[in-house]
């Protein structure tokens, strides 16, 4: 338990990497996961004639696809700018979200699809060991949520929190499996559908939670504001440095790992165009000395005499 907690806490510490190697390393841990419970799902489900389990098995399975398209736009939002990309790659961090959101759409569609035929089919109940199967998935599934999403919030990374909300969403809808199963055993005849209506309410947890994920993703992709928490911190910082009277604009955006700021600072309007130069780089300076996951600064200058004007 030490060892864990000693590991949790030193996890976030991204001052000596680059974030998205976080990201890496966690998505990494997921897609092996991933992979084993998908195979073990799917084996018990088909064994204990449970749909629900290998509805389950298939989400685990598109969580591997959605995982790799995570680390594809984690890499690929590491490259340094180049002339095509002035601003860099970041974008490719919340684009992969996108599309990891839209693969768990299709998923669910399918697996909603596959339990109504389920429901109108009569068939046996599911084998009580399928209960244990899920109660060692539920317990995996919430600790990999954990681990990948506190890597999320470290490093600022939608598209690693998605592929967090993917093992909540799995453990969510095995524990909904596990309900249907336990009821399909305890009722006996006439309650065998309880396991394919577990798996259509599993179906919509996992919309559900595509839903917030895509939301979040656009916004990062349509440069929406950041959380009024980052932006009031720059903004104090600003406004700080000697000679700056008042922000007259002041704007940022996320740009994969990074924040962009574009700020407009009054100054005495009797200053020279030196002296208002110098303010302007002791503006940029503080805000990139005080906040390290800001790249780039753009400061204007604006006269005071002008701004009243």
């Amino acid at each position: 338990m030490r060892a864990r907690r000693h590991f949790m806490t030193h996890l976030p510490d991204t001052t000596s990497r680059h974030p998205a190697e976080w990201g890496l390393r966690s998505t990494f841990v997921g897609i092996v996961a991933n992979t084993l419970l998908a195979v073990t799902k799917g084996i018990a489900g088909v064994l204990g004639n449970s749909y629900a389990l290998v509805a389950d098995a298939i989400e685990s399975t598109t969580d591997i696809a959605s995982s790799f398209i995570v680390w594809g736009g984690l890499k690929i939002s590491t490259l340094p700018p180049d002339e095509g990309h002035p601003y860099g790659h970041g974008k490719a961090e919340p684009l992969a979200a996108v599309v990891v959101a839209l693969i768990l759409i299709a998923a669910a569609a399918a697996i909603a699809i596959q339990s109504v035929r389920e429901i109108v089919t009569p068939h046996h109940a599911p084998e009580p060991f399928t209960l244990i199967v899920l109660v060692v998935v539920v317990v995996v599934k919430e600790i990999l949520f954990r681990f990948v999403f506190n890597v999320g919030k470290a490093v600022n990374s939608v598209a690693v929190k998605s592929d967090a909300w993917h093992h909540r969403s799995d453990a969510i809808t095995s524990a909904a499996v596990f309900i249907g199963i336990s009821v399909a055993l305890i009722g006996g005849a006439g309650y065998e559908s309880a396991d394919d209506w577990s798996a259509l309410f599993a179906a919509s947890v996992i919309v559900f939670n595509a839903a917030r994920i895509l939301s979040s993703a656009i916004n990062e992709v349509m440069d929406a504001a950041p959380s009024t928490e980052i932006h009031d911190s720059i903004r104090e910082v600003a406004q700080r440095v000697e000679g700056v009277l008042a922000l007259e604009k002041f704007l940022v955006r996320k740009m994969g790992f990074s924040y962009y700021v574009d700020l407009h600072v009054t100054v005495d309007g009797g200053l020279s165009v030196r002296h208002g130069h110098e303010i302007a780089r002791a503006v940029k300076r503080a805000v990139l000395r005080t906040h390290p996951t800001v790249a780039e600064v753009l400061v204007h200058v604006e006269p005071s005499d002008l701004v009243h004007e």
